[in-house]
């Protein structure tokens, strides 16, 4: 009996088998030129495959880039008509709160010409650059639109075309590191479309008391836009960033768990909260217009 406790030889055990993946060939027999762009440079990660993924992985990119344009294009538009964004009681979001005189005057709405008679231009192009900045910051449209754009990287597993990468230590893409300060000004943002929604509780006379069917768009909207903006990483560090000991500050503890569960959602927040800003526009649009009659409720 041999020292395993068992009658017989010792069994040999099979050889183990290194592979490395940078010696692998590709599926057409050929061998990746070191200098043909990308990852397949000599300062680069070696992978011999151009991709290691065979399914349809640019599907998702292109329908994010899709989506992204489909809103740049309609914000765009809207922003430049300058026309047909208050129908009384509704202000479209696009135009709140109006810091120009060449709005049309909202009773009782957000009007703070503080920039004079001098601005010629529409007066949405003031406004729109605080939320718009807050979303292209934004940790999650940083990846959709670098995948979606920039093909950087294009899908997990799936080798990017460029032959250097500097993250965000160049211009101007470390711009993105001002985020927080885009989150301030979306906070306030926030509020004053928070103040539009109750405002949308009049009919066309100002009289309280009144809810049509733009009441209920306006109620959804704002909803999302503060389920996006509290879900944001900025504010699940500011909540509970800088803490030693979480048992010392239950509060902030517990509003840090509530925004960690919104943060694990953000990316549904963040396309839900674009798409209802944009219907929210064009619901305006149509009552402004004259082409829809706002349905009253009560």
């Amino acid at each position: 009996m041999d020292g395993l406790g068992r009658r017989g030889s010792r069994r040999p055990r099979p050889a183990r088998t290194l592979i490395r993946l940078e010696s692998t060939p590709l599926a057409t027999g050929t061998e990746p030129e070191l200098n043909s762009g990308g990852v397949r440079t000599p300062t680069r990660a070696a992978i011999a495959a151009p991709h290691l993924r065979t399914d349809r992985w640019w599907l998702q990119p292109a329908a994010t880039a899709g989506g992204l344009l489909a809103f740049i294009v309609y914000s765009t538009w809207r922003a430049f008509a300058n026309t047909d964004y208050y129908a009384a009681p509704y202000v479209s979001p696009f135009y709140s709160p109006c810091l120009a005189e060449n709005c049309e005057p909202m009773r009782a709405g957000p009007n703070w010409e503080i920039f004079g008679g001098w601005w010629g231009l529409s007066p949405a192009l003031l406004i729109l650059i605080f939320p718009l900045g807050f979303r292209l910051t934004c940790y999650y449209y940083r990846k959709a639109y670098y995948r979606g754009f920039w093909a950087s990287p294009p899908a997990c597993a799936v080798a990017e075309p460029h032959k250097k990468y500097t993250g965000e230590t160049r211009f101007p893409l470390i711009l993105q590191n001002i985020h927080r300060y885009f989150f301030y000004a979306a906070i306030l943002v926030a509020g004053i479309l928070t103040y539009d929604t109750v405002l949308a509780f009049r009919d066309e006379h100002y009289e309280w008391g009144h809810m049509g069917l733009g009441t209920l768009v306006f109620l959804v909207n704002i909803v999302l836009i503060w389920a996006y903006t509290l879900s944001c990483h900025s504010c699940r560090h500011i909540v509970g960033g800088q803490l030693k000991h979480f048992s010392k500050h239950p509060v902030r503890y517990r509003m840090w768990q509530w925004v960690g569960k919104l943060n694990a959602r953000h990316m549904l927040l963040a396309w839900a909260s674009l798409v209802s800003v944009a219907l929210a526009d064009f619901y305006v649009y149509l009552v402004a217009s004259g082409a829809f009659d706002d349905p009253r409720l009560f």
